[in-house]
């Protein structure tokens, strides 16, 4: 027997008995005649003492020996200590110990294995397994096993089958980048890892499961950043003869049994609905953070009255005001201007109105519009004294979009967006579909099965861009942790959904006939939804990245440090896959 107790486990009542441990060293502290050895598990840490003339001499040698993250086993008895740590769970005792074996040497780790640690990103994640030693990842692990677990426990609540689909699937055309898995039993033929289970769970509706869903990896090849990684996780569920409620309903009861079993919050309101021709027209975002006001204004007539070019010219002027701003210096303005000016906000330039205590307000376009001017502005804004107006002008989306950016920045500065705080919302009626410049020809917004409003069916083949779909995203502090859509179940709608969408029949039938035949026997109404996993897991962790909610990550670049992974591989194998492994220079 390895040990009797974890180090989490011993308090005050264990006084007295001798018990056995097993754990990695934490920290030595030696003082020559006593020394200090602090044990940990992944359940905590318990204090062992040495001291000389008291513990057996071979005991105490080792001790004197051991590194830090050695792996030992200890046995002896629970005392109660002397200098009391009320930090520590265990820290009302310490073991006395009598009998020591050092289980495994180690080598001097690369970083300190503590809660603040010296290692930076790149050595912690080649050493990822030391990493994980460290608490903020094992908290956030344990996190991601407990929302796990309560996931499957309301959905199996509500009658929904676990059923795994297949990881080697075909390849097709829409939506991001595949990756492929060459067949060595099918030369010059592939398979692909599944963006998603999409079509296998309509299939599942189609045979009859009409409540199914499993928490399933996914593999996307396409470029990363902070909530993406090339394989992710996905809680993915469907359901047969529902209409758009009641999958709402059923997935923001999910949400709410989570959010009141793990940070025990309860949300006794319906998730607010909102569409998405609002959220872009409020916000900016179709992943609107409504933790805060400083909903977009447009002021396009407004500023129309002088000769401004800058608003004259532009398709879309439009701002934000930010209470309690007004004492913003000169300094601080010219940051925002350089904020808004990044490449990746976009904007040209950013005119500001400072509504003063007073009531006066003074512009950095006063040379074109008087104080009359402003106060209409600050009247349309619903600004008062001591408020900041923040305006931009230019192309509608690309102006949005960039307001939007400045919007959230400002909520940050402003201390609005409390990582603690949760503000849920559905948005719904998306488009259908959305043109691409580069290759002339509409593509899903969601995927090639998303059914559009029986409203707008009659619009597919003349007016495809105004269609709006029965799609809808479930989205909190302005994250988007899930998204889904009733299905197209009629063939012949279908039909025309590929035909919108630029495909033959031919290519249908190559891509989708699978999927095709199946509606050809029977497919009942159906809809579903994929819940981001490791999204939902950050979340209720406090943080933005999902890499630190995942044991083994990759890097920015898709890599992973630990394993060295992708490689090369040996030349024989890709004989066998009919491979080359010549790289275009």
């Amino acid at each position: 027997m390895y040990r009797s107790h974890h180090c989490g486990e011993l308090n005050a009542e264990h006084i007295g008995n001798i018990v056995t441990l097993s754990g990695w060293v934490q920290k030595i502290r030696n003082k020559g005649k006593m020394i200090w050895v602090d044990l940990r598990d992944r359940y905590g840490i318990t204090q062992l003492i040495f001291e000389e003339g008291i513990t057996p001499v071979d005991a105490f040698s080792m001790a004197k020996n051991t590194g830090r993250e050695f792996v030992i086993q200890a046995t002896g008895e629970v005392i109660e200590r002397e200098a009391k740590n009320p930090n520590m769970a265990t820290g009302d005792i310490e073991i006395k110990v009598s009998a020591l074996k050092v289980l495994n040497e180690a080598s001097l780790p690369p970083f300190t294995i503590e809660d603040q640690t010296d290692g930076g990103e790149e050595i912690r994640m080649k050493f990822r397994y030391l990493d994980l030693r460290r608490n903020p990842l094992k908290e956030k692990l344990v996190l991601r096993h407990k929302l796990a677990q309560e996931v499957r426990r309301y959905l199996d609540d509500q009658g929904f089958l676990e059923i795994e689909t297949p990881y080697l699937i075909k390849s097709t055309p829409e939506g991001a980048r595949d990756f492929i898995v060459p067949s060595r039993m099918n030369e010059g033929q592939f398979y692909a890892l599944p963006q998603s289970p999409q079509t296998f769970k309509q299939l599942l509706m189609v045979s009859g499961y009409d409540r199914y869903f499993q928490i399933v990896k996914c593999f996307r090849d396409e470029d990363l950043r902070a909530d993406r990684q090339p394989e992710f996780t996905q809680i993915d569920c469907e359901m047969a003869f529902v209409e758009q409620e009641d999958v709402l309903n059923n997935f923001e009861g999910m949400a709410k049994h989570l959010f009141h079993k793990i940070k025990n919050i309860v949300f006794d309101f319906e998730f607010p609905r909102m569409p998405y021709q609002e959220a872009m027209r409020l916000y900016g975002s179709d992943k609107p953070d409504i933790r805060f006001g400083m909903q977009f204004v447009e002021l396009k007539a407004e500023t129309d009255k002088k000769e401004f070019v800058v608003f004259n010219s532009a398709e879309y002027v439009g701002g934000i005001c930010a209470e309690g701003c007004a004492n913003y210096s000169r300094k601080e303005l010219d940051e925002l201007t350089k904020f808004v000016q990044r490449p990746q906000v976009g904007a040209k330039g950013l005119v500001y109105v400072k509504y003063n205590e007073d009531g006066s307000l003074k512009s950095s376009v006063d040379k074109f519009y008087n104080e009359a001017d402003l106060k209409e502005w600050a009247e349309k804004m619903d600004a008062k004294p001591g408020d900041l107006l923040l305006i931009l002008a230019g192309e509608t989306n690309a102006t949005r979009n960039a307001l939007n950016v400045l919007r959230l920045e400002m909520g940050d500065r402003l201390g609005l967006r409390n990582p603690e705080s949760f503000a849920p919302l559905w948005v719904v009626d998306f488009p259908l579909l959305e043109w691409d410049e580069d290759s002339r020809r509409f593509h899903a917004m969601h995927h090639p099965f998303t059914s559009p409003k029986k409203e707008d069916i009659h619009l597919l083949e003349s007016e495809p861009g105004k269609v709006r779909a029965n799609a809808y995203d479930m989205v909190i502090n302005g994250v988007e942790i899930g998204g889904g859509s009733i299905r197209i179940h009629d063939s012949q709608l279908q039909k025309l959904m590929f035909k919108t969408l630029g495909f033959t029949d031919e290519q249908a039938q190559s891509q989708f006939g699978f999927l095709i035949d199946a509606f050809k026997y029977g497919a009942p109404p159906h809809g579903g939804i994929a819940l981001g996993f490791d999204r939902l897991t950050a979340m209720f962790a406090g943080i933005d990245s999902i890499r630190d909610v995942i044991a083994f990550p990759k890097n920015n670049s898709g890599r992973d440090m630990m394993i060295d992974s992708p490689s090369a591989v040996d030349q024989t194998q890709l004989d066998e896959l009919f491979l080359s492994s010549t790289v275009k220079k």
